[in-house]
């Protein structure tokens, strides 16, 4: 019988270091470098794209992140795992379209027609869905590109809103032709493109993405279902490997059949984790990587190192999570020492970028975090980050 290769939980933040590319020596040259790093960028949120990108990658700018995006397009913004919006490499998108922007495509049509019917827009919500989703393209098509304000002047038909939940305490009206969008956003019909104003919180235009990535999108939509998750999959080993396949399927949002599915299809290695638990690998990456330096870090709110795995034990202290983390699971933001987190990152009100430790990190920790918020005090030159998904430690930081 052959054992399983051990991979340690110190392996594994070596791995972190390197691969993430957030040891400081180990800095990528430029955003799509950083992005490819990470597989995608979360984007949930816009001021983590930027956060992440300048986290990996030296000497980088606002402007060159936006370059990236908007001019070169070698990144596009693609909802996809998990309803989450994310930063991908522009080859990344065919797997994308094809597995997991299309299982979520299939969920929030049947989520929007069931709203809509409900609502009494219609009696056959499908019906509705997809006449609107018709008529927004279309004009998209006509304008050439159209903000959401411009959509709703333009077809009537998804102007309006709907109380998604009347009878409830919580309920509010929201406006319908952001699922239109969303939904052919899914289906690669329409890319977020030039985004209108402040980067900390851009209004995406809609823009047709055979448009947008000029011609290129033809065939972005002929990857089927298993190609697309094997792809996603083989290049999340790479970054995030060692990983279970209970990380795996949190992370794609997926069924477990698809996720066990596309790690035969890479031909995924077992391997055995210091907790016991088994994970996977690539084949070839089983094999134990040498040390780095000590080094210290700040990510931004949902930072894809931060978010890339279920189970977060060894790099994160259960003690840790109710003050680091609000209670859907979404992280804020994070100081890191050595690949675990030690604590989190605020801003003062004049821009200033000040660490808060949740544990005695030591002298030389206290330092090297002290470098880290200094660089990225300098890098935002005043800008304040706010967000929605703040932690408890980040919330109770600020001052009055």
């Amino acid at each position: 019988m052959t054992s399983r290769p051990l991979i340690t939980d110190d392996q594994r933040r070596i791995r972190l270091a390197r691969r993430h590319a957030i040891a400081p020596a180990h800095r990528v040259a430029d955003v799509e470098a950083a992005t490819r790093a990470m597989t995608v960028l979360h984007a949930t949120e816009a001021p983590t794209v930027y956060l992440s990108a300048m986290a990996r990658a030296d000497g980088i700018t606002v402007a060159d992140i936006d370059r990236a995006l908007y001019e070169d397009r070698g990144l596009v913004k693609q909802l996809a795992m998990r309803r989450t919006l994310f930063v991908f490499p522009r080859d990344l998108l065919p797997a994308a379209l094809g597995s997991a922007s299309a299982r979520v495509a299939e969920s929030e049509a049947r989520r929007i027609a069931k709203a809509v019917a409900a609502a009494g827009l219609t009696h056959d919500g499908l019906a509705w869905l997809e006449s609107a989703c018709d008529a927004v393209l279309s004009a998209v098509s006509e304008a050439g590109s159209l903000a959401a304000r411009e959509i709703r002047e333009s077809v009537a038909m998804v102007a309006g809103k709907i109380d998604v939940s009347p009878n409830s305490k919580w309920g509010a009206a929201v406006n319908v032709s952001p699922w239109v969008t969303n939904v052919l956003g899914l289906r690669g019909h329409l890319v977020r493109g030039q985004a209108i104003g402040h980067w900390r919180n851009p209004r995406p235009v809609w823009t047709r993405m055979d448009d947008w990535l000029a011609g290129a999108a033809a065939g972005l939509r002929g990857v089927s279902s298993e190609e697309g998750y094997a792809e996603i999959v083989a290049r999340w080993l790479a970054t995030f490997g060692p990983g279970t396949t209970e990380d795996l399927v949190w992370w794609l949002g997926s069924t477990k059949a698809a996720a066990r599915k596309a790690l035969s299809d890479v031909h995924a290695v077992e391997v055995e984790l210091e907790d016991g638990r088994l994970g996977w690998v690539l084949p070839g990456d089983e094999e134990p990587e040498p040390p780095v330096e000590p080094w210290a870090a700040l990510l931004p709110v949902l930072d894809p190192t931060t978010m890339g795995w279920k189970s977060r034990g060894f790099y994160l202290d259960p003690e840790h999570v109710p003050f680091l983390f609000d209670s859907n699971g979404n992280g804020g933001t994070t100081a890191w020492w050595n690949g675990r987190v030690v604590g989190c990152w605020v801003q003062d009100p004049d821009g200033t970028v000040r660490v808060v430790l949740r544990e005695d990190v030591g002298r030389e920790a206290e330092q090297a975090l002290a470098v880290q918020a200094e660089r990225l005090t300098t890098w935002l030159d005043g800008v304040v980050i706010t967000s929605v998904y703040a932690s408890y430690q980040m919330r109770a930081e600020r001052l009055p």
